[in-house]
């Protein structure tokens, strides 16, 4: 097996999710997760990759462990439309994801080093083709016989090296190397309200390029001639892997941590994730549909002969996704033996999401090819604007051994919501606030344990008012049932 080949592999453990800090996980292994998803001053096994990997330093010294990790997400989303007739609701059938991860450490004299593959974090929905999300224009456009999915899915993952160093038996300072991947799919339809949004009053975003004036002198709203009416605009990238996006892309990131050990009761610790340097992502299977009203003679021979129908204008292309990041994190963190059994720790994190969300710019290119008309060679520039603020989330849990071989947890972790009310998008939620963990370990053997985690993310609610013309509000709920079962194994 050749080196892509391997790499290809690795990176498939990192499934697309739905994480409940903005895009982030609550926390990584069910050690962290089941004590609220803290993890910067405590031994939490080889998930401290991503976190603060100098906790690794607190190994015993000739330790070897690898560890194996399954996870499974239950995101319960919601989107409901407010309508002159009143609410109507939509489920997402995204409701069940399993993500595998997997960790490797060694310690030996002053430096432990190891390897894992760990998901980061990522949203995603998928509502169906009979929802009220699947035709914009609300029962006009007498040219679609299907409804249309709307669904996302944007994963980020990591391939992560880890170095930690023990200045003294206390002090541990180290880092990693990271190789972080990213991918997205979409299929996303507009209304013609937000479409024609993008191009003039730019509230919740931008379109420019040749495309939208070669639009623009066909669609009649804006003086053209031949489209009397845009029913929608269709986005369509994805493809069928539940482990790599249709969008893709590759790059790096880094981490240092400290751990101190101030006395036998007392850890504390910190971190610093830089923001990640991940390439463009791209595909060129990418499809553009315009449902509209238009003057069929103009479009089949050029020519206008005044008889209006409603059709579909496919246009194949490529797509671009410019400058998607992950943020840049500082985390603290403090770990207490309070008694002999009792153990108390908390973490606070600040998460730049500022920094990397502002908007979502998307470049559209069509094809040059005879099939794309008049659109052949155009391309289409897109922003949704996001203005995420940064988030502090604080998690806190306790852990109480019960005999030498049985350990409980229990936790909560809160964060605000880093979305703002009129940019929320019913497709990328990314809302929950609040969460409730569980957990226990229990040693099987003198070299293997397992470890359990239960993860409640309360529901959210928040809603985006519209524009109180065209863009009715929408109301997005989420809430999240997690899992997560690790069995180690140390030689």
């Amino acid at each position: 097996m050749n080196c892509a080949r391997q790499l290809a592999l690795i990176l498939a453990l990192s499934a697309p999710l739905l994480a409940t800090n903005g895009m982030n996980l609550e926390g990584f292994g069910p050690i962290a997760t089941g004590t609220g998803g803290a993890a910067m001053a405590h031994a939490n096994g080889t998930g401290a990759m991503m976190s603060n990997p100098a906790t690794l330093g607190l190994m015993a010294d000739g330790d070897r462990r690898i560890e194996m990790v399954l996870g499974y997400l239950g995101p319960d989303v919601g989107a409901a439309v407010a309508t002159p007739q009143g609410s109507i609701g939509a489920t997402s059938a995204m409701d069940a994801i399993f993500m595998p991860a997997l960790g490797w450490a060694q310690k030996r004299g002053h430096v432990t080093w190891g390897l894992g593959v760990f998901a980061q974090g990522g949203m995603g929905t998928e509502f169906s083709r009979s929802s009220w999300l699947a035709d914009p224009s609300q029962g006009t456009n007498a040219g679609l016989t299907q409804g249309l999915l709307n669904r996302t899915e944007v994963s980020v993952g990591r391939v992560i090296l880890p170095l930690v160093y023990d200045v003294d038996e206390r002090l541990h300072v180290g880092g990693s190397v990271d190789l972080v991947w990213a991918g997205i799919d979409i299929q996303m339809a507009l209304s013609e309200a937000q479409f024609v949004d993008l191009v003039t009053t730019q509230q919740r975003g931008t379109a420019g390029g040749s495309l939208t004036q070669v639009f623009g002198a066909l669609y009649e709203p804006f003086g053209g001639t031949g489209v009397r009416r845009l029913h929608h605009a269709y986005f369509d990238f994805a493809n069928d892997s539940d482990f790599t996006g249709q969008a893709n892309g590759m790059g790096l990131a880094a981490k240092i941590g400290v751990v101190y050990e101030v006395s036998q009761e007392l850890t504390v610790g910190a971190t610093y994730h830089s923001k990640t340097a991940i390439g463009n992502l791209e595909t060129d299977q990418a499809l553009m549909r315009m449902g509209v009203n238009a003057d069929t003679g103009l479009l089949t021979t050029g020519t206008p002969n005044g008889q209006y129908a409603d059709l579909d204008l496919p246009v194949a292309g490529r797509v671009t996704i410019d400058d998607f990041q992950w943020p840049a994190t500082l985390g603290l963190g403090v770990a207490y033996r309070a008694q002999e059994r009792l153990h108390l720790v908390a973490d606070l994190r600040r998460i730049q999401w500022s920094g990397v969300m502002q908007g979502f710019r998307m470049q559209f290119t069509a094809a040059d090819t005879p099939q794309n008309g008049g659109f052949a060679g155009q391309r289409l520039d897109t922003e949704l604007l996001q203005k995420w603020e940064d988030q502090t989330v604080l998690a806190f849990g306790a852990a109480y051994d019960v005999n030498h071989a049985l350990q409980v947890r229990a936790g909560f972790n809160t964060g605000s919501n880093p979305v703002p009310d009129a940019l929320l998008n019913a497709l990328f939620p990314a809302i929950v606030e609040r969460h409730f963990t569980l957990g226990a370990g229990y040693q099987l053997t003198q070299r293997t344990s397992l470890q359990l985690s239960y993860v409640r993310g309360s529901e959210a609610q928040f809603t985006n008012p519209g524009d109180g013309v065209g863009v009715p509000p929408v109301t997005s709920t989420h809430g999240q049932n997690n899992l997560q079962v690790m069995y180690t194994f140390g030689w």
